[in-house]
């Protein structure tokens, strides 16, 4: 086991300790907890590449964290009326498409390999503000209501995380995945 891994393993575990802090209204901890399983992403990436310490365990686990992280957030804040319904099923459908996708791939035996679209990564990107903004406003009230609901509606900008997922869906339809 080494270091980048580690630290996937140990954003796992926030998962379920973020969700508990959301539930309990201890939005402040949540915040923060958050901000540390985002940075213990950036730094098991960083890690990864800068020392080689590359693993197929951590190939695995990486997205797995992401994923659990950001279903498990977004769920949570819908369940508790801090984020729409609708945006909620956006964010969830499109993560279960995907990993129904992988499992269909792997009983056909037929693996794919996948290197995510800058729309990917930019969409991922999005929903870490978004529930950055929201939880930050839940514990400290830092008074960012309008940019939290500007990120809801997007105003049709491209950044909204709705209209990332369609373009993502067109590259993807595409074969650019």
């Amino acid at each position: 086991m080494n270091i980048p891994n580690a630290l996937t393993l140990a954003r796992i575990i926030l998962v379920p300790l973020i969700v508990w802090l959301i539930i309990t209204h201890e939005m402040a901890a949540a915040f923060v907890l958050f901000l540390l399983a985002g940075l213990s992403d950036a730094a098991d990436g960083y890690l990864a590449k800068r020392f080689g310490w590359h693993t197929e365990l951590g190939a695995y686990l990486d997205p797995i964290a992401d994923k659990a992280l950001l279903v498990s957030i977004y769920l949570t804040l819908g369940f508790t009326n801090h984020l729409p319904v609708w945006l909620v099923i956006a964010v969830v459908s499109r993560d279960i498409l995907i990993i129904g996708a992988f499992i269909l791939s792997w009983i056909l035996s037929r693996p794919v390999t996948v290197y995510p679209l800058l729309v990917s990564k930019a969409n991922t990107l999005a929903q870490i503000v978004l529930a950055s903004l929201v939880l930050a406003e839940l514990g400290l009230g830092l008074g960012l209501e309008p940019f939290v609901a500007m990120c809801i509606l997007g105003h049709g900008r491209a950044h909204h995380p709705v209209c990332n997922r369609v373009f993502q869906g067109m590259a993807q339809a595409h074969g650019e995945l």
